[in-house]
């Protein structure tokens, strides 16, 4: 008799055993270590293919073709049909759809709650890497909030007084760094010693940060450059400063140390600025920059964790036109074939050859002699602008892992913070 109750209450632990896994496995909702949200500023689908043949002729796949979900993204304002940087940022970053140059407020300027503060209240660990100011816009819109998108005093001070970013890296040092020191600030405020005081490290160039131990509590402000970071084809200003893969890297073995997770927000923010400029082998190399960086985010990050991918705003309207063999990439495809024609146009910006209305072509005689020298001819575009202008059109994302599987046909940019908050 006592042996088959042993046998029963065995068979009843094993039952009550699978059950269990059984229930985990289905009900129990399991929420991925880490979560990786990259901006790519100016990634329109029409900046896919150029790109693909750039990097090493038509067939190529990108990091980016590889991620199993993909969506066309829907980005107008609360009162424009193309935001500016400011408000599609906050769409992503928020959830909300606001009106240009509000930067995560409301039309009564009361701050709206971005992704960043949401999982710090779920305990994760916070990451922000951008290759560019860390006080630009779109970084700015996960930590700050603005009626004000250019008052870069006050976003860096938000930085400072919120505390809720564990890892930072980027450039803009002079905006944290008050002018009788040598940075930007009217004010007295040294926001580097602040963070010091506070027990972040601080480091400078890529070598400080390769060094930092990987077992560290991560509380770290990378800063990099005063202003924005170097483009990749500038290899002599490049030279201590980290790539935007190198920051990518260090950011998540430092974070993935916080035994609640982490949220690591990365803005590519160099190839808006190349495009602006109308310099298309910048903005297709700072393109690979994005792509590269978001293999490293897969390859450290693992299979498991939420990656997301997507563009804020299309800009400049860049096209690789005529006939380019299927093989041909890099420099091949820049300058003119050989009929003379560029391979490489824009729709508008500083090189424009036309000008209608206010808008003026400015001459030689208007040039600022102060101005630092162009090492290389910017691509020729259809009508000027002092800086190209946004286009209408839809933004991609890509998505990998837990909640990305709704990142199908096409989706509100406010899509993507909701996919991020779900996976808290």
């Amino acid at each position: 008799m006592k042996w088959r109750n042993q046998l029963l209450a065995l068979v009843c632990l094993v039952a009550f055993g699978a059950l269990g896994v059984v229930y985990f496995q289905h009900w129990v909702i399991r929420k991925p270590f880490g979560i990786i949200l990259f901006v790519g500023e100016g990634l329109s689908p029409a900046r896919l293919a150029p790109t693909r043949t750039y990097a090493a002729g038509a067939g190529t796949r990108l990091n980016m073709d590889l991620m199993p979900y993909a969506a066309l993204v829907m980005n107008y304002s609360k009162d424009f049909a193309a935001p500016d940087q400011a408000a599609a940022a906050t769409a992503i970053a928020t959830g909300e759809r606001v009106t240009n140059r509000a930067l995560a407020v409301n039309s009564d300027g009361k701050p709206l709650k971005n992704i960043v503060e949401l999982a710090r209240e779920h305990g994760r660990a916070i990451g922000l890497v951008t290759d560019t100011k860390l006080t630009d816009l779109t970084s700015a819109a996960f930590y700050a909030h603005t009626p004000e998108p250019n008052d870069t005093e006050k976003i860096a001070a938000d930085f400072v007084d919120r505390g809720n970013i564990d890892i930072a890296m980027g450039g803009g040092a002079a905006q944290f760094i008050p002018a009788t020191k040598g940075g930007e600030r009217q004010d007295t405020r040294d926001l580097l010693l602040e963070l010091r005081g506070n027990g972040f490290d601080i480091v400078r160039t890529r070598t400080d940060l390769e060094a930092v131990p990987a077992w560290r509590r991560p509380k770290l402000f990378g800063i990099f450059n005063n202003d924005d970071l170097a483009f990749a084809n500038q290899v002599g200003q490049r030279g201590q400063q980290p790539s935007l893969s190198d920051m990518v890297r260090r950011a998540i073995q430092l974070l993935q140390y916080n035994s609640g997770g982490y949220l690591l927000v990365v803005d590519a923010g160099l190839m808006r600025k190349a495009a602006e400029e109308n310099n298309g082998e910048r903005t297709l190399s700072q393109t690979l920059e994005l792509d590269r960086a978001v293999g490293i985010a897969r390859s450290y990050g693992g299979e498991k964790a939420t990656i997301i991918v997507c563009g804020d705003v299309a800009i400049g309207g860049l096209k690789l036109n005529g006939f380019p063999f299927r093989k041909d990439s890099g420099i091949a495809l820049l300058g003119f074939n050989s009929a003379g024609q560029p391979w490489i146009t824009w729709a508008t910006g500083p090189n424009g050859g036309k000008s209608y209305g206010a808008a003026k072509i400015p001459g030689k005689e208007e040039e600022n002699p102060s101005k630092q020298p162009q090492t290389e001819q910017p691509e020729p575009a259809a009508f000027y602008s002092k800086s190209a202008l946004v286009t209408v059109e839809d933004v991609v994302a890509f998505g990998n892992g837990p909640g990305t599987d709704t990142l199908q046909g096409v989706v509100e940019s406010t899509a993507v913070f909701n996919i991020l908050r779900g996976e808290l």
